[in-house]
């Protein structure tokens, strides 16, 4: 039997569409096909993020998020100036309300210092420079954080890269011989030597269609988002984050000025009831029961159910949600919070309930599945996607 082409990515976010870049780069006679459910690319956690290019502050020395995110985020800020793709190095503010967050503030600090990020300890004055309506008692200015536009990285991606990507069409089966991988999809079959899945929200399915048991999850959470009023966004100057709860998964609600003047303030993060749920009428039957079955799902809730009951609280309650923007912002009303587009994240959960916090990237027979891949992945993109392409060729040369 013939092949169409010699590696098929399932997945046209920007992961996916960063490993046919990678491919096309480091082997320009390997043909590539990509393949998307939906009828346009960066559909789903590439078109809904916030844009941040993050530093990499918060992931631990050795994680594949602190090295990733790092060198991601100083190749992203050249490719966008490359190829003349919008993008500004903002900097951004973590802010200290309490005396209670100094330690962590500090212990960040430190973090930061060790990844070689440009880091400065400010007190109250130097808040007030930077952001003269942030509350706070003490912050760390993070001066290579920035912002750009990911759907338009997601595109160049694809341009640049030499890949066949067709779109429209879900992956219903797929098929591995000792020849090579048959990916049927709603439109066609695609018949390759490796097959690539950069799935995000539905990652672990394709690696079980594949005949891989990924030993994880994805469990959904929506990220809700407000953004300010035009007569509010002059109360807000650049990126502006909570110090960070080690005891729950998630950053906090902040504030993230965009490329065109707008402020998003958020996420809340809860629990979504479908996989690509956007809101609280989206449901899912089938992605509820996966949940629901998976042990994981009931340890992770039973771990974090205090956090989640606050996060819930703020998602039904826009008068709560506007209470906690005011520890960072307090001339903001709750009437100067409108309305966002929410993302969902793709949060890989373990059967012990713990959630995944690195990247995490498997090799199965004639496959390689990136099992793991939230944010920091858009900032991460490149070195991902370039990791990817390694792990493929390398098996391509086995053959």
């Amino acid at each position: 039997m013939g092949f169409d082409c010699e590696v098929v990515v399932v997945g046209g976010g920007i992961v996916g569409l960063s490993t046919a870049y990678a491919i096309s780069r480091a082997a320009p006679g390997v043909s590539v096909t990509v393949l998307e459910k939906e009828t346009g690319l960066a559909a789903h956690q590439t078109g809904r993020n916030s844009g941040v290019i993050h530093s990499g502050l918060y992931y631990p020395p050795g994680s594949l998020k602190a090295q990733y995110a790092v060198e991601g985020a100083r190749e992203m800020v050249e490719f966008c100036r490359e190829y003349g793709l919008p993008y500004e190095v903002t900097g951004k503010l973590v802010v200290a309300t309490d005396s209670a967050e100094l330690p962590r503030l500090h212990a960040l600090a430190q973090r930061g210092r060790e990844h070689g990020l440009p880091i400065r300890e400010l007190g109250a004055a130097g808040i007030a420079e930077f952001e003269p309506k942030v509350a706070g008692i003490a912050a760390l200015h993070v001066g290579s954080t920035g912002i750009c536009d990911y759907p338009a990285v997601a595109e160049a991606y694809a341009k640049l890269s030499a890949a066949e990507v067709r779109t429209g069409g879900a992956v219903v089966g797929i098929a591995r011989d000792r020849a090579g991988v048959t990916v049927t999809t709603t439109l066609a079959e695609v018949r390759a030597k490796v097959l690539v899945n950069c799935a995000g929200l539905q990652s672990d399915r394709i690696a079980r269609l594949a005949g891989d048991e990924p030993g994880v999850r994805i469990v959904p959470f929506r990220g809700e988002y407000f953004e300010l009023a035009p007569s509010a966004r002059g109360l807000v100057r650049g990126l502006v984050y909570p110090v960070p709860d080690p005891a729950f998964p998630f950053l906090g609600v902040h504030l993230t000025r965009d490329l065109h003047g707008g402020v998003h303030v958020g996420p809340n993060a809860v629990p979504a009831l479908a996989r690509e749920g956007y809101d609280w009428r989206t449901v899912s039957a089938r992605d509820l029961a996966e949940t629901v079955r998976w042990p994981g799902a009931w340890r992770l809730g039973a771990r974090h159910w205090r956090a989640e009951a606050v996060e819930l609280r703020r998602s039904l309650s826009k008068r709560a949600f506007a209470q906690e923007v005011r520890r960072l912002l307090p001339d903001c009303t709750d009437a100067e919070l409108v309305p966002a587009a929410a993302g969902v994240r793709a949060q890989a959960v373990g059967r012990g309930g713990a959630l995944v916090d690195d990247f995490v990237i498997a090799e199965g027979m004639r496959s390689v599945h990136v099992l793991n891949a939230p944010s920091p992945a858009a900032t991460a993109s490149l070195p991902i996607g370039r990791e990817v392409a390694r792990r493929v060729l390398a098996g391509l040369e086995q053959r």
